[in-house]
């Protein structure tokens, strides 16, 4: 099962040292530990922040903080199913 806090969690800890405000997804990949291979990984999801990329769709750009940005992500992979 999946943990939605672990991941909103992980979400922010990577996302969090981007410049905000963020106009595309290519201003977080400064931030992220691994670049676009790290994981994000809480009961049976895994997903990279490349595959994160490829299924959130469009987005409110840009976000003005970190909070904003989790928020959304999260909202398109429960409205997709993906956990």
């Amino acid at each position: 099962m999946v943990n939605k806090d672990d991941l909103r969690e992980q979400f922010i800890e990577a996302f969090e040292g981007a410049d905000y405000p963020i106009k595309s997804p290519m201003d977080l990949v400064p931030a992220l530990p691994q670049g676009p291979s790290t994981t994000f990984e809480s009961g049976d999801f895994s997903m990279t922040a490349m595959e994160l990329n490829t299924k959130i769709s469009g987005g409110d750009w840009p976000y003005d903080d970190v909070e904003a940005f989790v928020d959304d992500v999260i909202d398109q992979l429960e409205d997709q199913d993906l956990f």
